[in-house]
Parts: C-alpha cells; structure tokens; sequence
C-alpha cells in the first residue's frame, strides 16, 4: 500500500437533539455550525468536521474497557498546561460536567468533560509533536 491515512476528518458523535447538541457545542466549546437540518448537524472544532448524528436515547461514543470503565473515544489537545487549566476553569464557569485535573504518568495533564448528552471527552495538556510543528490554525 503506497498511501497512508493522513488525518481524522470527521467525528461522528451521537445526540438526542440537534438544535440543543448544536448550540451546545458551538456556545460552550466554540465549534462553528456549518450545516444543520433536523437529523444532523455538521461542526468545525478542533480542526476537525464534527458530525452531531441524531440517535436513540442512551447512545453515547463511550465505551466501556476491559476492566469495566467507562472510557472517552477522543481527547482534544491543548497547547500546554496553562491552556489546560484555563479551559478546565472556563468549563466549570460554564457549569459544564468536568472531572479533576490529573496526571496520569505521562507526558502533560489531562480532565475529562461530558456534553449534555453524556458523551464523554478528554483534554490533554499536550498538542502532538506533528500538529504543533506543522500547523499554525490554532
């Protein structure tokens, strides 16, 4: 095989409702809405198509691991420490559900947030060497 897969492009993220996922992220987590009609809405966040899915009750993109933990299915980087701790404080202004700062052994800090839906998401203190290097969009 000659090509590689380059990047992610798009994120689909199961909702119960577009019009309240839809603001949500884009009044809470600066996503821009670039498209919405009544079974999905397309986001640009974190230099990455977002697409909110309308889905049954109690579908989430969490999965639980061997050792009966619920886990995330994507983490979001921010560029240091000091992004991390402002972020984790916007959130919790906003009221939005946040776990703890921790350290988890490696490289940076992480927090975990939910949407309103459950979802669950990680930040991490850290941008991957490669984005850091290469792009100037954040």
């Amino acid at each position: 095989m000659k090509e590689k897969l380059v990047r992610v492009g798009t994120t689909y993220i199961p909702v119960t409702n577009i019009e309240q996922s839809s603001e949500w992220y884009t009044s809470n987590v600066g996503a821009v809405l670039t498209y919405k009609d009544q079974d999905k809405a397309i986001l640009n966040l974190a230099n990455q198509s977002m697409f909110l899915v309308k889905s049954k009750e109690n579908q989430r993109a969490n999965f639980i691991d061997s050792y009966g933990e619920e886990r995330f299915s994507l983490t979001f980087e921010v560029d240091g420490l000091d992004a991390l701790k402002a972020i984790h404080q916007e959130f919790t202004d906003k009221e939005i559900r946040v776990g703890e700062i921790e350290d988890r052994g490696h490289a940076g800090r992480n927090f975990i947030f939910y949407d309103i839906d459950g979802n669950k998401f990680d930040v991490w203190s850290e941008l991957s060497p490669d984005f850091k290097g290469n792009s100037k969009s954040y």
